[in-house]
């Protein structure tokens, strides 16, 4: 897939009644549009993000990466560090952006898919239980889907989860959120060997992103509308 040629789009969003920024990428023949969930304080701006959302658009499919809080929230988090917590806020503004999008020309004939890390995987979940005909698949990277307990069994997308070896404790948790979701529901537990929960190791965020990239792939594609 040739970059140059992805339609990169600075659009804001009305969710949950406040106005959230992001940066919608649309290769070619786009086959599905992936939603990036950030979490922990993170933002559209994360170059771990930014580089798993190149990954995806290498494979076919847009992504948007965008700000789960305003400019101010932001600020005021900083301080606090309360509202990246706050996973029930989190879901709602995805459900939100999910919402709004659907009412987008540009944006509205694709399936889509949520990509979460850290508390944005509960975010992703959440949101997925909540409007479960609007989400295809979806992907935790590092993420702690526990948050997101009371949700879990309502989730029937197909579920990757992807941790780091090295990241035992939140190995456990996952395990325990992937017990929670239905039987029927295609879900998925990959441990990538050598990793800890922020894939800095030599290799690690490639081999995090490509198995990102391929679920999405398999479960996502472009539908007409009407």
């Amino acid at each position: 897939m040739n970059r140059t040629n992805t339609e990169n789009r600075y659009i804001q969003m009305l969710s949950t009644g406040v106005r959230l920024e992001g940066i919608l990428s649309i290769p070619p023949e786009a086959k599905g549009l992936v939603l990036f969930v950030h979490g922990s304080g993170s933002s559209r701006h994360s170059p771990r993000n930014q580089y798993v959302a190149q990954t995806v658009q290498e494979a076919g499919l847009a992504t948007l990466l965008f700000d789960l809080l305003t400019p101010e929230e932001e600020q005021m988090d900083l301080r606090t560090r309360h509202l990246r917590f706050d996973v029930n806020l989190l879901a709602r503004r995805t459900a939100g952006v999910m919402e709004w999008l659907d009412l987008e020309p540009y944006a509205r004939d694709f399936k889509i898919g949520l990509f979460g890390s850290s508390t944005g995987a509960a975010a992703a979940l959440m949101a997925a239980a909540e409007l479960p005909d609007k989400v295809a698949a979806i992907v935790s990277r590092g993420g702690r889907p526990d948050l997101a307990e009371e949700s879990l069994a309502r989730v029937p997308a197909p579920t990757l989860l992807i941790v780091g070896s090295h990241d035992e404790l939140v190995i456990e948790l996952n395990e325990k959120a992937l017990a929670k979701m239905p039987p029927g529901t295609e879900k998925k537990l990959v441990i990538v060997p050598g990793a800890s929960h922020l894939f800095e190791e030599p290799g690690a965020l490639e081999q995090a992103a490509q198995l990102a990239s391929d679920w999405f792939q398999t479960h996502l594609s472009k539908v007409s509308v009407g």
